[in-house]
């Protein structure tokens, strides 16, 4: 088992033990956490839904992230992650979320948000968590340490509660 399916798999018991469920809304990562959490058979028992909202219109749009936030702090930013996380909860049936905003390259690097700049959020009982992190490596190694890392903040979410 590779170290991204462990962790969703411990992801998946730790929020079936809570009896939660799960949403993500991904940009930087296309999808690649709610990926890895399908691939665990049963996950239909803790895994609500995913967005993929790689433009700021569909953020906007399906996530009720505020025009004014993106306009001020730019997609990839703490801000944009935490208003992620709070509009897919908002806008599923879930109980826990997670957001991934990055600049996974080659290109896309902007004044103080180099290739590889990440920002996460983690959303569960009206409490945010945000972080930002910057990886190493090429786009798909970017991509790969931000799923991982995603499911890493998850997983410490769920061990505070």
């Amino acid at each position: 088992m590779d170290k991204i399916t462990d962790l969703a798999a411990q992801a998946g018991q730790a929020l079936q033990q809570r009896g939660y469920l799960l949403t993500t809304a991904e940009s930087c990562t296309g999808g690649g956490v709610a990926h890895a959490i399908t691939d665990i058979a049963g996950c239909s028992e803790w895994f609500d839904c995913g967005f993929v909202t790689y433009s700021n219109a569909s953020k906007i749009e399906l996530l009720d992230v505020p025009d004014a936030l993106l306009a001020q702090h730019g997609a990839v930013s703490e801000e944009i992650a935490a208003a992620m996380a709070e509009g897919a909860l908002a806008s599923s049936n879930a109980h826990v979320a997670l957001s991934t905003t990055g600049i996974a390259g080659p290109g896309g690097a902007v004044a103080g948000k180099p290739v590889g700049t990440v920002c996460f959020g983690w959303s569960m009982n009206a409490t945010t968590v945000t972080e930002r992190r910057v990886f190493d490596g090429d786009r798909h190694s970017v991509r790969e340490q931000t799923v991982a890392h995603a499911l890493q903040g998850l997983l410490r979410l769920l061990d505070k509660r």
